[in-house]
């Protein structure tokens, strides 16, 4: 799971950012000063940082800098200031992105992962889907949960694979049937929640929490939150 730094003075931005990133699979650590941010940074494994400018004390151009200092670790600038000098003072001072209050949800998230994909896990490196704590090796054909693991047959693996990798999309029993089989072979579709359930069994059966997870959406199919 990657870890987010959030530094902020005011905590309803704190918990808003936290609220937005944490069910796109995130962990969020939080400091409302940019003292304790650069404390956390260096006691936690932290692949981005969520920066605001106008704190006191210590802004976040300041805080940038010392950053920059400490680590590589790409940084998106917060800020409700519209002045493009603004802009260039925080990518002079080491910042990868910037992004101007008021936000929403989706170009909060759609940022974040515009500047991770840039810095892919070593898991990631490898070709194998990441979500959160759940590891999918497209090697081995298993899926892996913290320290547990499940071997997959193939087309359970073809189902979480499209599951795990549009995260919150709901997919019908057709789409999955299609993403498990040819489409030249005729497959009854409730063939899909035969293997759901297996899945489902050998899921629970490792110990992973697969009822948080892997979804039924009533009268249309199946999603991955």
């Amino acid at each position: 799971m990657r870890t987010i730094l959030l530094i902020d003075d005011e905590q309803r931005m704190l918990d808003l950012i936290e609220l937005f990133l944490v069910p796109h699979g995130f962990r969020c650590i939080k400091a409302d000063n940019g003292k304790d941010g650069l404390d956390l940074l260096k006691r936690e494994q932290i692949q981005l940082v969520l920066l605001d400018v106008m704190m006191p004390n210590m802004d976040g151009w300041e805080v940038c800098r010392e950053i920059r200092k400490l680590s590589d670790v790409p940084v998106i600038m917060l800020t409700a200031r519209t002045d493009k000098r603004d802009l260039v003072k925080g990518l002079d001072n080491g910042a990868d992105d910037y992004i101007t209050k008021p936000f929403d949800e989706g170009e909060l998230t759609a940022r974040v992962n515009a500047i991770l994909r840039r810095y892919p896990l070593e898991e990631e490196k490898s070709g194998n889907a990441v979500y959160g704590d759940f590891i999918l090796n497209r090697d081995s054909y298993s899926l892996h949960y913290k320290k547990r693991q499940a071997q997959l047959t193939l087309k359970e693996f073809y189902i979480i694979e499209a599951l795990i990798t549009q995260p919150k999309r709901t997919f019908t029993r057709d789409q999955l049937m299609h993403a498990a089989w040819e489409y030249n072979t005729y497959t009854d579709i409730r063939t899909v929640d035969s293997h759901i359930r297996n899945l489902r069994d050998k899921l629970k059966n490792a110990g992973f929490p697969n009822e948080e997870f892997l979804k039924t959406v009533w009268g249309i199919g199946y999603k991955w939150i």
